[in-house]
């Protein structure tokens, strides 16, 4: 009855898990190298990069050669040139966006012109008239009456 029943079966499941897994101990051992190989790999690059970016600020030249310097000097001036092709770029978009907003306001200008002229405005014409081409426009305080005082005693 007791090698029929389940408990004695699960019994060997467990005492064939525990003999036949040995090996998977020697796997999880070469698993765990490979990672530590992995995290090696990786500690390596990552000082590599910490110390690419000191020599990219400034920092931390002594150790380099000449050749070295050279090769920061022109990754600095590749770097540089981008930047600048860069902030060209964003000045041109900048320049074409108000030149299209110069034309927008023109044409509301125009507009707002014929629509005084359509209306017969008289007082328009006068300072129309009054306009040079190229006038600029400046505000002139308005004209006062001297008024005569004098100072009261304190």
């Amino acid at each position: 009855y007791e090698f029929g029943s389940a408990g004695i079966s699960k019994t060997l499941e467990r005492y064939q898990n525990c003999c036949y897994n040995a090996p998977d101990s020697n796997s999880s051992l070469c698993e765990t190298q490979s990672w530590y190989q992995e995290m090696s790999k990786l500690k390596s690059r990552f000082e590599a990069l910490q110390r690419s970016h000191r020599h990219l600020l400034g920092e931390d030249l002594g150790p380099l050669s000449v050749k070295g310097l050279q090769q920061l000097e022109k990754q600095l001036e590749l770097s540089l040139s981008q930047a600048r092709q860069r902030k060209t770029q964003i000045m041109m978009e900048q320049v074409e966006e108000l030149r299209g907003k110069e034309r927008q306001l023109g044409e509301i200008n125009r507009q707002l012109k014929n629509k005084l002229e359509a209306e017969g405005c008289s007082s328009y014409r006068a300072i129309q008239a009054s306009w040079a081409p190229d006038a600029t426009f400046h505000v002139q305080p308005p004209h006062s009456t001297a008024i005569d005082c004098e100072p009261t005693p304190a």
